[in-house]
C-alpha cells in the first residue's frame, strides 16, 4: 500500500471511530438485532426486487463457483444498511453473530460501530475493516470489505460485503468486492436504459471492453448521456451525467454514434486521454434511433493497421528512424526495450510496428497499461492465479497477462505505475523466465520480450522509493526516447500523410497552404495523438468539402493564439490587420538572432524556434541570407 493510500485509508477508521464516540457508543456495547416482522420483509423484498434478481441472477453465479474453496460470506445490503440477502457459509463466524448476517438485520455505525457495511455507505466508497479495527469488540472475529452500488443518479442503492474469519489475501478481497459491486451497478444501468439508449463501453485497451471496471455512458440520438457508471466518470474526469459526447470527446457525435458495432473505436477526452470504446445502439424495436442505418464510415481499424510498419513510423526524421531500426535490432535478440518520450509520441504504433517487423509477428502481441488496473488486481492479473487461490477468484483460474504472451512480444505501458509488490515478481520472472501463479508452488516457463514504456523519468520514480533499481536495470536493456511533435523534423509530410488517411472521400487530396501552416506551426503538447484527433475532428466539421482554417477545433486555435511572439498567428488565420507587417518583423529579427546564435547551423535554429527547416529557409531568404 503506498503511503498516501495507507494515510487516507488509517483517517478513514479514526474518522469512523469519532464517530463512534460522538453517537456514546463503547467498545464494550453490545448491540441486540432487531429482526423485523414478516410483512416487512416482504415489503422489502418489493421494494428491492430489482436489484435483488439483478445481485443474484447475473453477477453471483460468477462469484458462487468458488465459494465452496473459501469460506467466506456475502451480503447485500440496502441503502440503510439493512441486509437484503446473504449467500454463503454461514460458518465464518460465532453463533452469537449469525443473526446479524440474517435478512432484516442493520449494520449502520450509529447501532453496529465501525463495520463494512456501516462504514461504506457513511464515506460513500469501498472499505476493508480488519479484525481490530472494528468499534465494538464483539465483531472484532471478523474481517469484512463492501463496495457502494451506485445508481444512475449517484445515490447509493445499495451495498456489497464479503465477511471472512480466515486470513485471506485481503487486498484481493477488497478488489474483487469493488469489481463486483461494479458489476451490478453496470447491470442495472444496462436492464433500465439499454432498450431505448446508445450504449458506450470505454476502457483503456479494447482487450478489456467486457471486464466489470469498463465505463459505461448510456446516451440518446442527440449525444447527450443520460446515465453512466462510477468508472466512466474516473476516466473521463468529470461527472458525466447531463453531459454531451461533443463536451467529453474531440470527435463529433455523429461519427461516434455512427460507428460499426463490430469495430472498436478509438476517442480522446478533451484533456488528451485516450481511451477504446465500443459502441451498441438501441435494442427496442420502437425505437427510431435503434432503426435508422448508420452513415458509413472508412474503416478506421484497418486503415490504421496499415499503416503500422516501420517504414511508416517516419517521413524523414533520423531521431524517429534511429529509435524503430535500433529497437528491432535489439528486440530480436531479446534484449528488453524501454521507450520514454511525452504522453502521444506514438509509443504503442512504434510497439505494434516492431512486432509486425519481428520474428514473432504469428505470435501474440500482449499489451498492458499498468496504471489502468487496480493495484490490488496487479499481480492476478499480470501472473495468473490459481483456481480458489483468493476470494472471489474464478473456479478455473486465470491464465495472466504474463502467460498470454508466452512466444511472442509482452507491451507494459506505463510501467512506473506498477506497484511495488508486483515489480518484484516481475523482476523474478525476468530473471528465472518462469512465471509462479498467484496461490501455486508451480512455476511455469515463459518466452518473451519484453517492451516497456514510461512518460516520465523512472529514476525520479527510484529516488523517492517508488520503482526498484534493480528492476530499472533490468528493463533498460535499451532505451529509446521518441521526439515531441513540435521537435520531429518531418512534421510537414507526417501530417499530410495523416490527412490523407483519415480524409473523406471527395475532400482534397492536400490541404491548403494556410491550414498547413497552422498546424505545422504550432505547439502540439498532445504530440501525434493531439494532432490525429484534430485532423478528424476538422474533417468531420467539413463535412466533405476541403478543410478550412475555421473548421480546425477552438481548443486548437486558442493554443495557436497562446504563442505570442512566436509566430503571426494573426497572419496565418486573419489576414489584413494593420500590425502584420510589425508582428513580421520581430519574427525575423528573432529568426536572425537564433541562427547567429546557432552559428548557422539549420536543424539546432529550426528546434530552438519550434519551426521546420522549410519555415526557416524561407524566413532566411526574406532576411536574404541564404
Amino acid at each position: 500500500m503506498r503511503k498516501n493510500e495507507y494515510s487516507d485509508y488509517r483517517s478513514v477508521i479514526a474518522d469512523s471511530w469519532n464517530r463512534c464516540i460522538a453517537w456514546g457508543l463503547d467498545h464494550d456495547h453490545e448491540p441486540a438485532p432487531l429482526m423485523p416482522e414478516s410483512a416487512r420483509l416482504e415489503e422489502i423484498n418489493r421494494q428491492y426486487i430489482e436489484l435483488l434478481s439483478v445481485t443474484e441472477a447475473e453477477v453471483l453465479p460468477y462469484y458462487r463457483n468458488v465459494l465452496s474453496n473459501s469460506r467466506c460470506l456475502i451480503l447485500l445490503a440496502d441503502q440503510h444498511a439493512t441486509v437484503l440477502n446473504s449467500w454463503g457459509d454461514e460458518r465464518i463466524t460465532e453463533t452469537r453473530l449469525k443473526p446479524w448476517f440474517q435478512t432484516g438485520a442493520n449494520w449502520q455505525e450509529q447501532n453496529c460501530g465501525t463495520n463494512a457495511i456501516g462504514t461504506s455507505i457513511a464515506v460513500g466508497a469501498p472499505v476493508q475493516i480488519q479484525r481490530n479495527e472494528h468499534f465494538l469488540k464483539t465483531n472484532r472475529s471478523i474481517i469484512g470489505s463492501a463496495a457502494p452500488i451506485f445508481d444512475a443518479h449517484r445515490q447509493i442503492a445499495g451495498v456489497l460485503s464479503v465477511f471472512s474469519d480466515a486470513y485471506l489475501p485481503q487486498a484481493h478481497t477488497l478488489g474483487m468486492v469493488r469489481l463486483l459491486s461494479q458489476s451490478v451497478e453496470n447491470r442495472l444501468i444496462n436492464r433500465q436504459f439499454g432498450p431505448d439508449h446508445f450504449q458506450i463501453t470505454l476502457n483503456t485497451t479494447a482487450d478489456n471492453f467486457d471486464s466489470p471496471w469498463s465505463g459505461i455512458l448510456m446516451c440518446d440520438d442527440s449525444g447527450r448521456v443520460i446515465a453512466s457508471n462510477q468508472r466512466a466518470d474516473q476516466l473521463l474526469g468529470i461527472n458525466t451525467v447531463e453531459a454531451r459526447l461533443d463536451e467529453l470527446f474531440t470527435g463529433h457525435r455523429n461519427h461516434i454514434l455512427g460507428h460499426s458495432e463490430t469495430e472498436n473505436l478509438q476517442l480522446t477526452t478533451r484533456s488528451k486521454v485516450r481511451l477504446s470504446a465500443r459502441i451498441k445502439r438501441p435494442t427496442r424495436l420502437g425505437n427510431n434511433a435503434a432503426q435508422a442505418e448508420p452513415s458509413p464510415l472508412p474503416d478506421e481499424v484497418r486503415q490504421a493497421d496499415a499503416f503500422l510498419g516501420i517504414d511508416n513510423l517516419e517521413y524523414g526524421d533520423s531521431a524517429v528512424k534511429r529509435c524503430a531500426t535500433q529497437s528491432l535490432k535489439v528486440l530480436q535478440r531479446g534484449v528488453p526495450v524501454l521507450i520514454t518520450g511525452e504522453t502521444g509520441v506514438g509509443k504503442e504504433v512504434l510497439v505494434k510496428a516492431l512486432h509486425r517487423a519481428s520474428h514473432r509477428k504469428d505470435q501474440p502481441l500482449v499489451a498492458v497499461n499498468c496504471a489502468a488496473i487496480p493495484p490490488e488486481l496487479v499481480e492476478s492479473e499480470l501472473f495468473g492465479y490459481e483456481a480458489g487461490a483468493f476470494t472471489g477468484a474464478r473456479a478455473q483460474g486465470s491464465l495472466g497477462f504474463l502467460r498470454k504472451a508466452h512466444k511472442g512480444i509482452l507491451f507494459l505501458d506505463e510501467i512506473g505505475e506498477m506497484p511495488l509488490s508486483a515489480q518484484s515478481r516481475l523482476l523474478r520472472v525476468l530473471q528465472e523466465r518462469v512465471v509462479t501463479p498467484v496461490g501455486s508452488t508451480d512455476s511455469v516457463p515463459v518466452d518473451i520480450l519484453l517492451v516497456t514504456a514510461t512518460n516520465r523519468p523512472l529514476t525520479s520514480r527510484i529516488d523517492n522509493g517508488h520503482f526498484r533499481a534493480d528492476l530499472y536495470y533490468r528493463i533498460n536493456g535499451l532505451c529509446v526516447e521518441l521526439p515531441a511533435l513540435r521537435n520531429r523534423a518531418d512534421r510537414l509530410p507526417l501530417i499530410q500523410t495523416l490527412y490523407s488517411q483519415h480524409r473523406d472521400p471527395g475532400q482534397s487530396e492536400y490541404l491548403s497552404p494556410k491550414v498547413l501552416s497552422a498546424l505545422e506551426n504550432h505547439p502540439w503538447p498532445g504530440n501525434i495523438r493531439q494532432l490525429v484527433n484534430v485532423l478528424r475532428v476538422a474533417i468531420a466539421i467539413a463535412d466533405g468539402e476541403d478543410v478550412q482554417v475555421w473548421h480546425l477545433p477552438e481548443d486548437f486555435l486558442a493554443e495557436f493564439e497562446a504563442r505570442a511572439g512566436e509566430e503571426s498567428e494573426t497572419a496565418v488565420l486573419e489576414p489584413g490587420f494593420a500590425d502584420v507587417e510589425v508582428e513580421a518583423e520581430d519574427t525575423l529579427a528573432r529568426t536572425l538572432k537564433v541562427y547567429r546564435k546557432c552559428t548557422g547551423n539549420v536543424s539546432q535554429a529550426a528546434r530552438e524556434l519550434a519551426i521546420s527547416r522549410n519555415t526557416l529557409y524561407k524566413r532566411l531568404r526574406e532576411l536574404g541570407v541564404r
